[in-house]
């Protein structure tokens, strides 16, 4: 790594506003959700953030979970994060965005490892189509699948990486949503892939203490680094504050940015702190949601109307 970007990378305040070593990239003002004709909604949004990083999100008309999957690129090798929800075709837009890739950079092939932000299905349902398959790494969605592939000696204390090729990706483990919950920085672009651990929405807790701990790790370490985005893999929140939409919604034609910042990690973790005990706290840009058997519990009966409802009107909604 040239000095100059070591040294940067050393403290998180950038001597002037030009954005350092960062390479820059941009992100589109919305998305497409699921609709408002879902005959003429693509199952997946593919979004270039700039030519070695690209979002995919998978339109809600094949599921309502809607979430975001990222693939970047190092000269070596690619990296995929999580692997869609329910029965949607992810490797075979993943393999034509690899494709183009290729074709732009003049190459035959990449290899690419197949990882995971946490467990929970609506991130790997995609996982068999990435199995026993040529050139593909598939690491297990678990706690030893997540410290092995990112070489996390201790879990959750010690942080790991990986090496795509001149392109060093960091992992934070950040169980309290689910145990095997992991954050990814890359620290080309300064973008923190958060996961389910902060997003525009509500943010289930499962273990209030650990996802404390989590939140105080991932503040830790951006406290030397800079952070030009927060990416999660949902958007939940609408673009006026305090408001979200219900579990189960394919269709959010007033949806929030995905995109947040440091502040809003910082504002989690103030959060955290003067609320030792769990309870449901609503925050301008995401909710914090304790999880126990009755919540669990309406949110799937909240889900379970919700969408039937949205289905039943899927092909003509209003915009």
């Amino acid at each position: 790594m040239p000095f100059l970007t070591a040294l940067l990378l050393a403290a998180a305040q950038l001597p002037n506003p030009d954005g350092g070593p960062m390479q820059p990239g941009a992100l589109p003002a919305r998305w497409i959700t699921g609709g408002p004709r879902c005959m003429e909604t693509p199952d997946w949004q593919v979004h270039e953030f700039n030519e070695d990083f690209y979002i995919l999100r998978e339109s809600g008309c094949t599921h309502y979970e809607k979430p975001f999957l990222y693939l970047i690129f190092g000269k070596d090798r690619a990296l995929l994060q999580d692997t869609g929800a329910g029965k949607a075709d992810t490797k075979s837009i993943v393999d034509n965005v690899i494709s183009k890739w290729l074709r732009r950079k003049g190459r035959e092939s990449i290899p690419l490892v197949v990882v995971h932000s946490h467990a929970h299905g609506d991130h790997t349902s995609g996982d068999t189509q990435f199995r026993n398959q040529s050139g593909v790494e598939l690491a297990p969605a678990t706690v030893e699948g997540q410290s092995k592939v990112f070489g996390i000696s201790r879990w959750p204390e010690a942080q790991g990486q990986i090496d795509l090729g001149d392109r060093v990706i960091d992992a934070i483990a950040i169980p309290g949503h689910d145990a095997a919950a992991v954050a990814l920085y890359d620290r080309r672009t300064g973008v923190l892939l958060s996961g389910d651990n902060l997003y525009p929405g509500r943010l289930y807790v499962r273990d209030w203490g650990v996802f404390a701990a989590s939140v105080a790790r991932l503040v830790q370490f951006t406290r030397s680094r800079p952070v030009t985005h927060i990416l999660g893999t949902h958007i939940e929140q609408k673009n006026q504050a305090y408001r979200d939409y219900p579990v189960g919604s394919l269709y959010q034609p007033q949806e929030h940015v995905l995109e947040l910042g440091r502040a809003h990690l910082l504002e989690l973790q103030d959060a955290m702190q003067k609320h030792p005990n769990p309870q449901r706290l609503a925050y301008r840009d995401f909710t914090i949601w304790p999880m126990n058997a009755e919540v669990s519990k309406e949110m799937g009966r909240v889900q379970k109307e919700t969408e039937a409802q949205q289905r039943a009107r899927q092909w003509d909604q209003e915009k």
